[in-house]
Parts: C-alpha cells; sequence; structure tokens
C-alpha cells in the first residue's frame, strides 16, 4: 500500500457511489443516498466534501458545510468542519490533518473563523486532541444536544449526538 496522500472534491455520482458503498462496508453508514445528497449540495456551493486516498484506495472524507445546523455558528456564519472519518487502517497518517489543512484554507477566503463539534465520549478521544492542538478553542456555549443548548439538571443521552463545539480564528482571513 502506497503513503502517497490525496486530496480531492467530491465532484462526480460515480465518487459519491464509492463513498456509499465504502462507508457501508465499514459499518458506519446504512446504505442511501447521503452521498448523493452531499454531492448536490456540493454542486449547489453549499458544502464541500473531501476524500482523502491513501495510494490509490479511498481513506476516507469530511465535510465543510457553509450553513451549519448549529444555532451559534448559523448567526455568526461561521462553516462548519462536519463528519471527519478515516478509515481505522488509514490512521496516523496526517490525512484528518491534510483535510483539515484544506478546509481551513478554503475558508479563510470569506471567513475570519471556522468552528466544528466533537463528541464527549472515549470514541472521540483522538479528535479531541487533534483539534485543541490544531488551535480549535470551546466556543463558550456549553454542552448542546442535537444541536440544542443542555441546561443544567437535564438529562441527556450519552451519544453522537452529546456535542461541545469548537472555532478556530482564521490566518488570512478576510
Amino acid at each position: 500500500m502506497s503513503d502517497v496522500i490525496t486530496i480531492k472534491p467530491l465532484t462526480d455520482p460515480s465518487e459519491a457511489a464509492m463513498l456509499n458503498q465504502e462507508f457501508t462496508r465499514y459499518g458506519w453508514y446504512r446504505q442511501g443516498d447521503y452521498f448523493e445528497r452531499c454531492l448536490q449540495e456540493n454542486r449547489e456551493g453549499k458544502r464541500v466534501t473531501l476524500m482523502a486516498f491513501c495510494g490509490e484506495e479511498l481513506a476516507g472524507c469530511c465535510h465543510l458545510i457553509y450553513q451549519s445546523k448549529y444555532p451559534y455558528f448559523q448567526e455568526r456564519r461561521i462553516p462548519e468542519i462536519n463528519d471527519l472519518n478515516v478509515f481505522p487502517e488509514f490512521r496516523r497518517k496526517g490525512i484528518a490533518s491534510r483535510m483539515f489543512d484544506e478546509f481551513e484554507r478554503i475558508a479563510a477566503r470569506e471567513h475570519s473563523r471556522i468552528g466544528l463539534g466533537v463528541g464527549l465520549y472515549e470514541d472521540y478521544g483522538n479528535a479531541q486532541r487533534m483539534y485543541t492542538k490544531r488551535g480549535y478553542a470551546l466556543d463558550g456555549q456549553g454542552l448542546t444536544y442535537k444541536n440544542v443548548k443542555v441546561k443544567p439538571g437535564e438529562s441527556v443521552m450519552v451519544d453522537d449526538d452529546l456535542v461541545l463545539y469548537l472555532i478556530k480564528e482564521l490566518d488570512g482571513a478576510p
């Protein structure tokens, strides 16, 4: 397996089909039209989906969403890096960092900040460490569950929808 990393945007229905097939194989998604919808949103300028390849093999993908579903980001026009996934056998090769470099470069053309959400249980530990090393800081809004602020004393499920959001100031932004 070649360790040459290539990052490219999602542009073609065959690529959406490949993403669907690979993510289904890993059990991370159910077969469906998610990546076809992502392709359409890429074409409409609502998101940028980057695919990562290690040699010729798909290694993962991630999205930059211009209109976040998180109200704090929506109100401030902060684009959101979303749904970072690198397949297990390709981790620790700098793939996620390469995608983030590209998203930060893209966002800096029109935005002074970029944001992301991160889950809170152990499976997100590597992501939590990476984000803080890259200069992402808590947005100060507290916990959210399904993009709604968690109120003191409220019970919520600890799952993928329990999130803290982080922001990074971008160099060279307008």
